[in-house]
């Protein structure tokens, strides 16, 4: 079950949401919660969703483990570390380290067809993550299991994040203030949400799917610029869009989760990029894995070593593809570039800044090609493409004109205005606060249109 779906908008979501407001006790609404987050998780993995218990019962009695034996506590959470990393290579790395194996050394290892459980990538570092605090002493371990349950199957971040630390939340599981002006608050920003994912997302989805899934030998310049963007869009909008849905739904049960998304297009460096994009992921890897490795307390060649290190493993977080690793890597690059080059490391003003805002642009645009194709093979060739890929083919071009409808065009032209702080400016005048209760309502009522359509309706990140 995904946010931008008929059943969720119009069975689950108010469903649970009428019964949460009839419930007395907080007690009474995180057993409503928690039996919801399973039956929301069973919807689609009825299997898996014992794997998510049995990951969460496993670190619940880490932390605990931990505690109690505080002299041992290095030992007991390295064992930890190595049973989650091996969990993640069963499921995403197993197939993918075989098929390796055997194109290099060509030996015949059986290539493992294991289903990829939905989430796991998230709610594994959402666990872990809570477990590395009790080992910093940060919090105090959870002697209610079902609370860390709750913690890690809570259904607004549960497939797909944003990652939230246990110690962000914490006191709402225990007590949580709920009243009707959070509730609209949270209803106003999942619309929002919806109408980024079903109204924009979706629609450059199918541009870029149409053009990604076309003969290379075809592919000329304005074909690849345009399956280039058209993706860059979409992948932003499709998770920032259900990021905003999260962060709704989390306001109407009296949870309040980070941001996760802070306009990352308008950056000027790709360092500030990654302090806008995914933020709930980036902090992740720079609270546990960036400060233990070092920071950037030991000179500047060790910090630009650890960042590296980082954005590979950010990289090979995504999925097991070269190209994931690749794109983590060039962005590791980029950073090296910035760190040593006098240029990126001053404000700068006037066309400088415009400078640098085009090169995040191209650099991330270029990043998102590896990203989306389907080998290196296909990543090089797009790139190259970009940029040497006259004259037009007539194929090429047919195929472009009729990827550029009416609807794709507004898409098109609504994302690119959303990808800028204007929208938000505008939207917070108070001349306008009247009119946003009526204007959610139409958007609201335009995405059920549309998806009771039953058109394109992808989800980027059941990938990972």
């Amino acid at each position: 079950m995904v946010f931008s779906s008929l059943v969720f908008l119009s069975v689950f979501l108010p469903a649970v949401l009428l019964l949460y407001w009839l419930l007395p006790s907080i007690a009474g609404k995180n057993f409503l919660l928690l039996a919801a987050s399973l039956f929301f998780y069973a919807y689609g993995e009825p299997i898996y969703v014992f794997l998510m218990v049995i990951s969460s019962l496993f670190h619940y009695a880490g932390a605990l483990w931990i505690y109690k034996n505080w002299g041992r506590r290095k030992v007991i959470l390295a064992a930890v570390i190595i049973t989650d990393l091996g969990l993640l290579c069963i499921f995403k790395y197993a197939a993918f380290l075989a098929d390796s194996i055997n194109y290099i050394t060509g030996m015949g290892l059986p290539v493992p067809k294991v289903a990829l459980p939905v989430g796991i990538s998230f709610f594994t570092f959402q666990a872990l993550s809570y477990v590395i605090d009790v080992y910093r002493a940060q919090v105090q371990p959870q002697r209610d299991f079902t609370h860390i349950l709750l913690y890690i199957s809570l259904f607004p971040q549960l497939i797909a994040g944003p990652i939230v630390k246990y110690h962000d939340v914490e006191k709402e599981l225990k007590n949580r203030s709920f009243d009707a002006e959070e509730t609209a608050r949270g209803i106003r920003r999942f619309i929002a949400g919806l109408g980024k994912k079903v109204l924009v997302a979706n629609y450059m989805g199918e541009i870029a799917d149409t053009l990604f899934a076309a003969p290379m030998e075809q592919l000329d310049l304005a074909g690849a610029w345009l399956g280039a963007a058209a993706y860059m869009l979409q992948i932003y909008f499709d998770f920032s869009g259900y990021s905003d849905m999260a962060i709704g739904i989390g306001h109407m049960f009296g949870f309040h989760f980070k941001e996760n998304f802070r306009y990352p297009y308008v950056a000027s460096s790709i360092q500030e990029f990654w302090r806008r994009w995914h933020i709930s992921l980036s902090g992740w890897f720079r609270e546990y894995l960036y400060i233990p490795l070092g920071g950037n307390r030991k000179g500047r060649a060790r910090t630009c070593v650890n960042k590296f290190i980082v954005f590979a493993c950010t990289g090979i977080w995504h999925g097991a593809n070269v190209t994931f690793l690749f794109w983590g890597l060039f962005h590791g690059c980029l950073l090296l570039m910035e760190e040593y080059i006098p240029f990126f490391q001053q404000e700068k003003q006037g066309w400088k800044k415009a400078v640098r805002h085009i090169y995040v642009i191209l650099a991330v645009m270029a990043g998102f090609v590896f990203f989306r194709a389907e080998n290196m093979e296909q990543g090089c060739l797009w790139t190259i493409k970009m940029f040497t890929g006259l004259p037009f083919n007539p194929a090429c071009t047919r195929l472009v004109l009729s990827l550029l409808t009416p609807v794709h065009l507004t898409a098109f032209a609504a994302g690119i205005f959303a990808c800028v702080p204007v929208a938000e400016t505008i939207g917070k005048a108070e001349k306008l606060q009247k009119v946003l209760w009526p204007a959610s309502l139409a958007l609201l009522l335009l995405c059920m249109l549309n998806l009771a359509g039953g058109t394109y309706n992808p989800f980027i990140y059941f990938r990972f």
